[in-house]
């Protein structure tokens, strides 16, 4: 038998890599105690708010571990434009090694159940937000005034997660190369530097 806190995490898991592929409203509970291969009592047990709670937590996990990858492909950059070059790479390398199956962790949930549950719409907007920081934090690194770094990376963040869609929608990742270029222009043309 399973340690209480692994099978959690599977069952945390599994329902992240769902909700990701199949949204909120397509995944449902069985399937996850199917593919997580937890006990049936399990879910309740672990999750005893429902699918609600299971959804707030996946979002916050497997937002936290892109959060992580994208601030290790920043932290390994050279520079904004190698930087900015290296977060579209890594949603387009995800984007292809789904064969396109699997968009943004968050948005695949925000986009149909933030409006309905406060819960999940406060999980993903705080992972929202964590990211937002991480990429302010960079720009300030780049060389961006203080005062223009709080907007451009809300522009940053906006540019990739509409470039993800559009990627995932066309099965092409050439719009998120496409993004990143612009973006990185325009973060260049603000720096001090």
């Amino acid at each position: 038998m399973a340690p209480r806190g692994e099978t959690r995490e599977r069952v945390l898991r599994t329902a992240a890599e769902l909700f990701q592929r199949q949204g909120y409203h397509g995944t449902g509970l069985n399937q996850v105690l199917a593919e997580s291969r937890a006990p049936k009592g399990s879910l309740y047990f672990h999750f005893p708010e429902g699918k609600e709670q299971l959804a707030s937590e996946s979002v916050t996990l497997a937002g936290r571990e892109v959060g992580d990858s994208l601030a290790e492909a920043v932290l390994a950059a050279r520079d904004a434009r190698s930087g900015i070059a290296a977060m579209g790479e890594y949603f387009a390398r995800n984007l292809i090694e789904s064969d396109f199956a699997k968009g943004c962790p968050v948005a695949t949930v925000a986009l149909e159940s933030a409006a309905e549950s406060e819960p999940i719409r406060s999980a993903c907007d705080t992972v929202y937000r964590e990211w937002q920081q991480g990429i302010a934090l960079a720009l300030r690194g780049w060389g961006v005034p203080e005062d223009r770094a709080e907007p451009l990376a809300t522009t940053v963040l906006s540019s990739l997660q509409g470039a993800l869609m559009l990627a995932r929608v066309q099965k092409d990742t050439t719009v998120l190369r496409t993004v990143t270029a612009h973006l990185a222009d325009l973060i260049e043309s603000t720096t001090t530097r």
